[in-house]
C-alpha cells in the first residue's frame, strides 16, 4: 500500500511538473497575442480607423463583413460538440440570423457595407464560450474553450490581417514592384498572359476565380475539420492540423511585407490603383494622380530597365512578396494528401485555381508564387519538426528552407537585372530551388512517417500468434 501511494504522488508531481510549463507557455502565447492585437489596434487608431478587436466587437450587432467564415469558424469549433448539440448550434446561430435580418429589415437598416447573416454564428461562438467557463469543468471545459479558441482564432487572423495591411500602406510609401517584375522576366511574366486568358473568359471565369480566390479560409476549415472529425469521440485535438499552418503563415507572412513592399502588377503596371480606392474601407477620399509606373497590365510586359524604388499611394496593400494565397493555397493541398480522393481532388484544384487567380487578376508576379511556396512549407516543416522532437532532419530542412527563401527575397531585390538579362539561366535555377525543397520536404515526411509507423511483424510470427 505504501508503495502504491508513493508511486501516485511519484505520477502526480511528474504530471504536474509537465502540465505547469504547457500552462505557462499558453499563457505567455496568449499574453503576447492579446498585445499584438492590442498594438494593431492602437496603429489603426492612430490613423482615424478601427483595429481588429472594434471590428470584431463591432460584428456581434453590425452586419459583419465576414459571413461566411463565421459560419466557418463556428463548424470549425463545433468538432468538439456532439451531433445533438451540433445541430442545437446551427439552429441557433440561423434563428439568431433570421431575427438579426428581420429587424434590419424593419427598421430600414442597410447592409451594403456587410453581409446579411454571420451575426449567429458569433454569437453561438462566444455562447460556447461563456458555457465553458460556466457550466464545465475538468477536460470537458479545457475542450469546449480549445474549440471555441480555435475558431475565434481564425475570425482574429482575419481581422489582424486586415489591420496589417492597412499599416504597411501607411508605413511603406515606396514599393519595390519595378525590382520584381523586372527579376519576373526569368520566369515570362506570367501574369500577363493569364490576366489575357481571364480576360476572354468573360464574367464567368472572372465571378469563378474570385469566389476560389476570396474563400480560401473556408476551404481550410472544409479540409480542418476532416482532420479534426474525431476529437468529439476522442475528446483530444490531434498534435497537428491545418488549422495551426493557416496562423503561423497568417501571422509571419505580414512581416515580410513591411520588408519587401510590392503592390502588384494589376496597380503597379495598370490601372488597378483606382479601382481598390474606389471600393476601399480605409480610403476617405480617392488618391490624387497616376501611381502606376505604366498602364501595361495585361497587353504588354514593363520593359527590362534598371529598377528603383517607386512612390505609390497610402491605400494600397504592399501584399505581394510572398504570395500568402499562395501559401494557404500550398497548405491546404499538403494537408489535403492524407484525406480520401474527393478530399485530395478539392485540395488539388483549390491550389491550381488559386494561382491562376492570383496571376490573372495581376495580384502577384510569378516570382512571389515560388516565394510563397517555399515560405508554406517551411513554415509547415517547422510545425511538424517541433511535433516530432527537432530531430537533424527536422532542423536541415527548416535552416534549408529559410536560407532558400531569404536567397529569393536577396536575388529578387539585388539582381533582378542579371536575371532578366540571363532568363535561360535565372529561370529554371527558380523552379530549381522551389523543387529542392519540395522535395525536401516530401523526404523528410516520409522518414519521419516510417519512423513513427508501428514495425511490422515478421510473417512466421503471425503464424505462430
Amino acid at each position: 500500500m505504501k508503495s502504491q501511494i508513493c508511486a501516485r504522488i511519484r505520477c502526480g508531481i511528474t504530471f504536474s511538473g509537465w502540465r505547469q510549463p504547457r500552462a505557462r507557455l499558453w499563457a505567455v502565447a496568449g499574453v503576447a497575442a492579446l498585445g499584438f492585437l492590442i498594438m494593431l489596434e492602437i496603429a489603426a487608431r492612430r490613423y482615424g480607423l478601427p483595429g481588429p478587436i472594434t471590428n470584431q466587437v463591432q460584428e456581434v450587432i453590425l452586419a459583419p463583413k465576414s459571413g461566411p467564415l463565421l459560419y466557418a469558424s463556428m463548424a470549425l469549433m463545433m468538432v468538439v460538440l456532439t451531433w445533438r448539440q451540433r445541430f442545437i448550434a446551427a439552429g441557433a446561430a440561423i434563428g439568431i440570423d433570421v431575427v438579426f435580418s428581420l429587424v434590419r429589415w424593419a427598421v430600414d437598416a442597410r447592409t451594403t457595407d456587410g453581409q446579411p447573416f454571420g451575426n449567429g454564428a458569433l454569437w453561438v461562438i462566444l455562447g460556447c464560450g461563456v458555457i465553458a467557463v460556466t457550466r464545465r469543468t475538468g477536460r470537458e471545459r479545457v475542450l469546449l474553450l480549445k474549440g471555441v479558441g480555435l475558431a475565434l482564432l481564425l475570425v482574429a487572423g482575419r481581422k489582424t490581417g486586415d489591420t496589417w495591411l492597412l499599416v504597411t500602406s501607411k508605413t511603406r510609401p515606396a514599393v519595390l514592384d519595378q525590382y520584381v517584375a523586372t527579376a519576373d522576366h526569368a520566369l515570362g511574366n506570367p501574369s500577363w498572359p493569364a490576366g489575357r486568358i481571364v480576360e476572354a473568359t468573360g464574367p464567368i471565369g472572372f465571378n469563378f476565380l474570385d469566389i476560389v480566390y476570396g474563400q480560401l479560409a473556408v476551404a481550410a476549415v472544409v479540409v480542418a475539420l476532416y482532420q479534426l472529425r474525431n476529437v468529439a469521440v476522442e475528446r483530444r485535438f490531434p498534435r497537428h492540423h491545418l488549422v495551426r499552418t493557416f496562423l503561423a503563415i497568417g501571422l509571419l507572412g505580414p512581416a515580410i511585407y513591411m520588408i519587401f513592399p510590392v503592390v502588384g502588377p494589376v496597380f503597379a503596371y495598370g490601372t488597378g490603383a483606382e479601382h481598390w480606392a474606389a471600393v476601399s474601407l480605409w480610403a476617405h477620399t480617392p488618391p490624387s494622380g497616376h501611381w502606376a509606373a505604366a498602364d501595361l497590365w495585361p497587353e504588354t510586359p514593363p520593359p527590362i530597365t534598371t529598377p528603383h524604388p517607386m512612390p505609390f499611394d497610402e491605400i494600397t496593400p504592399r501584399n505581394c512578396m510572398p504570395s500568402l494565397h499562395t501559401a494557404w493555397a500550398t497548405a491546404i493541398f499538403v494537408h489535403s494528401r492524407k484525406g480520401p480522393r474527393i478530399l485530395r481532388g478539392a485540395g488539388t484544384f483549390w491550389l491550381i485555381a488559386t494561382l491562376c487567380a492570383t496571376l490573372g487578376f495581376g495580384y502577384h508576379y510569378g516570382a512571389d508564387l515560388i516565394a510563397g511556396a517555399v515560405f508554406a512549407l517551411t513554415i509547415e516543416a517547422a510545425l511538424r519538426a517541433h511535433d516530432h522532437g527537432w530531430d537533424r532532419s527536422g532542423i536541415q530542412l527548416v535552416a534549408y528552407g529559410a536560407t532558400v527563401f531569404a536567397a529569393l527575397l536577396v536575388s529578387y531585390r539585388y539582381l533582378p537585372m542579371e536575371m532578366a538579362r540571363h532568363q535561360w539561366v535565372s529561370g529554371p535555377l527558380l523552379i530549381l530551388a522551389m523543387t529542392s525543397v519540395i522535395y525536401g520536404y516530401v523526404r523528410t515526411t516520409k522518414l519521419w512517417e516510417s519512423k513513427s509507423a508501428p514495425a511490422r511483424q515478421p510473417e512466421s510470427q503471425l503464424e505462430l500468434a
